[in-house]
């Protein structure tokens, strides 16, 4: 397997990352994944806009151009023989001794990234899935993909240990996302879902999903949701780059609607599975 790191392709055993790097003492660095389908990316131009807007935010500049990195992700892709699975690619701000404070004078960002198989979850797509409530204890800046993911993983975790395959995260008892996905509820036929602010991060999926709701007719609310309302809803359904469109079927235990994938989920489902490139 080849790696990507600052201009060269190389196994993981060649890879060199200083201890000084800022992504390893204050996750100083943002992040992207990015889908493929049958050796072709999966709406690359998104992903690496969101990149860089999220590198914008934290004052990170990326030594590479949007295309540049999108080449880079499909030679990883054709070096490791990637037919499906994913890219990842990451952007710390570079090495330098460990203060706070940006370096002075600035030191270069370091770009590592890897292509790797991986099979659509297409089991529990049909099934569906449970999810746990947890308390949302991330800032206050959840729409920057940083490398800060302390409280995702507590809350991934905490699933995890109940058994449940993802955390639905809630403000004072207003659902926000999941420690990982974008969290859609359905209610008399309309798709409800937090609004893209600062408290979410907006999915490059929820956005595919959002598009598919208004060319197949469905309403579309971005409005937030309480909890408790949750477990009333006719369906529930989260949606990520690796998860694509996942139906919940139980949350904390309560079953959601019949307790199976919904109509309108699956339709949902159905057309995302027309974007795929072929």
């Amino acid at each position: 397997m080849l790696y990507f790191m600052d201009g060269n392709f190389t196994k993981k055993e060649h890879l060199e990352i200083s201890i000084d790097d800022r992504g390893y003492y204050f996750g100083d660095g943002v992040y992207e994944v990015v889908k493929v389908y049958n050796d072709e990316l999966f709406t690359a131009e998104e992903h690496f806009s969101r990149l860089f807007e999220s590198a914008r935010k934290i004052k990170l500049t990326i030594p590479y151009t949007e295309q540049e990195l999108i080449d880079v992700a499909r030679e990883l892709i054709k070096k490791n023989k990637v037919s499906n699975g994913h890219v990842y690619m990451q952007v710390t701000r570079g090495s330098a001794g460990r203060q706070h404070n940006f370096p002075t004078p600035a030191v270069p960002a370091i770009v590592t990234a890897y292509a790797v198989n991986g099979a659509r979850p297409l089991g529990d797509m049909e099934k569906g899935v449970s999810v746990k409530s947890v308390d949302d204890i991330r800032w206050l800046r959840c729409d920057i993909k940083s490398l800060n993911l302390l409280a995702s993983v507590l809350a991934k975790e905490e699933a995890k240990e109940a058994g449940c395959s993802e955390a639905i995260l809630h403000r004072d008892g207003i659902v926000t996302e999941g420690s990982s996905t974008n969290m859609f509820a359905v209610k008399d036929g309309v798709v409800y879902t937090h609004p893209a602010t600062n408290l979410i991060l907006e999915g490059i999926t929820r956005k595919v999903v959002v598009q598919l709701c208004q060319q197949l007719g469905i309403p579309v609310v971005e409005e937030a949701f309480a909890l408790k309302e949750a477990f009333a809803m006719d369906e529930m359904f989260y949606t990520s780059t690796t998860m694509e469109v996942m139906p919940v079927t139980t949350i904390d235990g309560h079953e959601i609607g019949s307790g199976k994938r919904g109509a309108i989920t699956e339709k949902l489902q159905i057309a995302f599975t027309a974007q795929i490139p072929k």
